[in-house]
């Protein structure tokens, strides 16, 4: 039996994916958790072979989970299933070690040999995701471009993002102004949703 933990804030859709992979008869969900800080203790106490993470969850989200995992040493393997289909998060789990990246409206039996290839040591990607992502090329943004523009999402003044990240205006200024240029926006909060709607936040 390929045993599988599942990690989603959404309880609805946990239970979803965790019925249709019960039907299986060579998959067992061992585990369900709603947060990604409780996957790494989760995964101590059940032994899965893979676990299938969303991306957005409290705590930690997926990708974070998944350096986790890896830093954990645990020896699981990561599927990522999600609803945000974003060229950026795919590099991002994979370079955080995830083996798989599949969006939540893939096929029942889809998903279960998606559970079944990544158990088997291969990568599983969503074709029309690694098509966008090739063509996408990498995050142009710093760490410290991406903490900026992470603040000003909710339209924070330039005072409170430095504020916030212990930084001076003045370098908050130029981070920004270097991420407008790098995502074609025109403000920093253009700049903060384009970022986020290519997955590079």
């Amino acid at each position: 039996m390929i045993r599988v933990l599942l990690a989603d804030d959404q309880a609805l859709v946990r239970g979803a994916l965790a019925a249709l992979l019960d039907l299986e008869p060579d998959i067992e969900v061992v585990a369900q958790v709603g947060r990604g800080d409780e996957v790494v203790e989760a995964v101590r106490r059940t032994s899965p072979h893979v676990c299938l993470l969303d991306i957005e969850m409290p705590g930690l989200d997926g990708i974070a989970a998944v350096e986790a995992l890896r830093a954990a040493g645990l020896g699981v393997r990561s599927l990522m299933v999600t609803t945000f289909g974003r060229p950026g998060y795919l590099r991002r789990a994979m370079d955080a070690g995830a083996s798989g990246f599949v969006v939540k409206d893939t096929p029942a039996p889809e998903l279960a040999e998606a559970v079944r290839r990544v158990h088997a040591g291969l990568r599983v990607v969503d074709p029309a995701l690694a098509t966008a992502s090739l063509t996408g090329g990498p995050n142009p943004l710093t760490d410290r471009e991406r903490d900026v523009l992470r603040e000003a999402l909710d339209g924070a003044t330039v005072q409170r993002i430095a504020g916030r990240l212990y930084l001076s205006p003045g370098t908050v200024r130029n981070y920004l102004s270097s991420a407008i240029c790098k995502t074609g926006a025109t403000t920093r909060v253009e700049a903060a949703r384009a970022a986020e709607d290519d997955g590079w936040l």
